[in-house]
């Protein structure tokens, strides 16, 4: 594209940037530009569909009529930049590496800058906070006059650039002249208001399409919804100081994790996201799952990340979205390989857990020595050492009274008092990683009774790598080494971590079902054992028709016609004597399962390069997900004995 001067608009048009185009070092006329720029277009979007390969030559075609000669000033090649002054109260590390780096003068930095931070070479929590880079053109705008309050907006943003608050008349009182409130559904003596992060926001769109809106009367008697949120310019984000209201909030109003709970999607979404502005694509799939566990567990969470999508956009060297509390907790992050993330993450858990076998193995000895209520908090600490919430509970009160003793075994709990809070130990990659070159791996951590929560983010595709087929990808789907239609099927992986009994395993879908999200997450979480959660995650390369802006709605319909089934799999009921496979998704509508597959280009364009195998390799698809399905079913018709 670069070579012969075309470049590819955002989904329907191209930008001609001069009548004049040097290719293989030639001057190319005008004509001859265009026909370069038509073939590339033809062969970059032709799997979208002949529609917007029309649209591109349209627009190049068009690009003729709207040439505007720009004279090049010689002054010009010596302009320096403006000299900015140093903002003292951004974090040292932002100032000193993050902004240099940022500015494409990272090369300048010499070793020794990096002396002050660590000898780890680990990256504070919370940078990425600090870029405010403004991308989107367009972003929401909330109608508090039309808002029910139900937070569907903030679950799926995938950057944590909205969120809803509870708020104080203290916390009212002091806010911005046109922040906007309502009274609190289901929080009597709270106001409710929703802050946008806008130069945070890449403008994606997501947040639209899930709006529900509120139900109006028209005079005719019908009923119509009128979304809250809308999209709006920019430029009319700053002229109302959107931002400055989201400056606000974030900073001055707290959130209300202890009054609204986490018992469902809308009341989680007032935990603070410890996990936000992600470098990942606008509409990212994967990115809300991340951000639920981190409003879950994040202030007690410890991550190990194969490489992949979630490494890139969770710990890309200065930016860090992992951030943390009011308390300064926050995830644990480090990053790993391809092939051993899942023994990386396992070795963690066991690390942390001998820390823990040694602070109770110290409590024990030295028990008859201690005042008793120093006792009686070890007794209590030994006895729910599993429990997250009760750990964190009791931390503070055996770290001041360890305070209060001079005595060995004191000071020895003190020093690892980091370890009295149950760690929540997850392990986060793609399907390249779990279905494929880490499977090794994952299913030794699996067939081990470890405390362990994988997290894998389906797209069916090595999505960071260029879109190689993986062995989560479905048969006639495009991709790399599978040009032509994968030939083979799916790996259920949910029923091979299902086949060991003693493994906690959930499908999920936030497009279908964000409570059933919810629910599995801290079911996996809560259980004793390996726990697998594999998340539906619409991608940039499944070539979606509108883009990633659909990417929850689409998410929707890959449940409903029966291509995800979402279900979870709780050995813990099997102890009770109760069948442990739940089918959460109701009954497909079959007849929807080629209009999915045809709302994609990873399928839609099979019709056009594999058109003698392209019925076939789709029927396969159907065929395969209604036999998974009725496996699915007879599951959970099985009965089990009573206990």
């Amino acid at each position: 594209a670069r070579e012969c001067g075309f470049r590819p608009g955002l989904g329907v048009n191209t930008i001609m940037q001069s009548a004049f185009f040097k290719l293989n070092e030639q001057i190319m006329d005008y004509e001859e530009a265009k026909t370069h720029m038509k073939e590339f277009a033809t062969k970059t979007y032709l799997k979208k569909g002949q529609e917007l390969v029309d649209q591109n030559h349209k627009a190049i075609d068009l690009g003729g009529s709207r040439l505007v000669e720009v004279e090049v000033k010689p002054e010009w090649a010596n302009l320096s930049d403006d000299v900015k002054p140093v903002d003292t109260t951004r974090p040292v590390f932002v100032r000193e590496i993050a902004d240099v780096i940022n500015s494409i003068k990272g090369d300048s930095l010499p070793l020794s800058a990096f002396a002050k931070f660590g000898d780890d070479c680990h990256m504070p929590q919370g940078t990425a906070a600090y870029e405010k880079r403004g991308v989107a053109t367009d972003v929401p705008a909330w109608d508090s006059s039309k808002c029910i309050q139900c937070n569907q907006c903030a679950f799926v943003c995938p950057h944590a650039c909205i969120r809803p608050f509870l708020c104080t008349e203290e916390e009212v009182k002091n806010a911005p002249e046109n922040a906007q409130f309502l009274e609190a559904t289901g929080f009597k003596g709270y106001k409710y208001s929703l802050a946008i992060s806008t130069l945070d926001c890449t403008g994606c769109g997501v947040c639209l399409t899930v709006c529900p809106g509120k139900p109006v009367k028209n005079e005719d008697g019908t009923v119509t919804k009128q979304p809250a949120l809308t999209s709006h310019t920019m430029a009319k984000s700053r002229e109302n100081k959107e931002e400055v209201i989201f400056d606000y909030f974030a900073n001055n109003v707290t959130y209300k994790r202890e009054v609204a709970g986490t018992n469902n999607a809308k009341n989680l979404q007032f935990s603070q996201p410890l996990f936000e502005f992600s470098g990942a694509c606008g509409g990212c799939g994967e990115t809300p799952y991340v951000k639920a566990v981190s409003q879950l567990f994040g202030d007690r969470m410890m991550v190990a990340n194969a490489t992949g999508c979630t490494s890139i956009y969770s710990g890309s060297y200065p930016s860090s979205p992992y951030t943390t509390n009011s308390e300064g907790r926050g995830p644990a992050w480090a990053n790993s390989l391809f092939e051993d993330n899942a023994e990386f993450g396992f070795g963690m858990r066991m690390a942390v857990e001998t820390l823990r076998d040694r602070i109770q193995t110290i409590m024990a000895l030295n028990k008859e020595q201690m005042p008793v209520e120093a006792q009686e908090l070890c007794d209590e600490w030994i006895l729910n050492r599993k429990s997250g919430e009760k750990t964190k509970e009791l931390a503070p009160k055996i770290v001041a009274a360890m305070e209060a003793i001079d005595a060995p075994y004191a000071k020895e709990i003190l020093s690892l008092k980091d370890y009295l809070v149950k760690v929540s130990q997850w392990i986060i990659g793609g399907d390249g990683w779990a279905y494929d070159i880490g499977y090794g791996g994952l299913d030794h951590v699996i067939a081990n009774n470890q405390d362990v929560n994988i997290l894998i983010v389906d797209t069916e595709v090595y999505s960071n790598t260029g879109g190689q087929a993986s062995k989560s990808s479905r048969t006639g789907a495009i991709a790399k080494f599978a040009a032509a239609g994968k030939p083979t099927f799916k790996k259920d992986l949910a029923s091979i971590a299902m086949s060991y009994g003693h493994v906690y395993v959930a499908t999920v879908c936030h497009g279908y079902n964000q409570n059933q999200v919810v629910k599995a997450l801290k079911e996996a979480e809560a259980y004793d054992g390996p726990s697998v959660v594999i998340c539906y995650a619409p991608c940039i390369a499944h070539n979606i028709k509108k883009g990633l802006f659909m990417s929850q709605m689409e998410a929707k319909k890959a449940t409903e016609c029966g291509y995800w089934p979402t279900f979870r799999f709780n050995p813990d009921l099997a102890k009770e004597g109760k069948n442990p496979f739940t089918m959460d998704s109701k009954e497909p509508d079959w007849s929807k399962y080629n209009d999915f597959l045809m709302n994609e280009g990873r399928y839609a364009q099979l019709v056009k390069v594999n058109p003698t195998k392209a019925q076939e390799l789709l029927e396969w698809n159907l065929k395969d997900a209604q036999k998974r399905y009725a496996n699915y079913v007879s599951l959970a018709n099985k009965e089990y004995p009573n206990k």
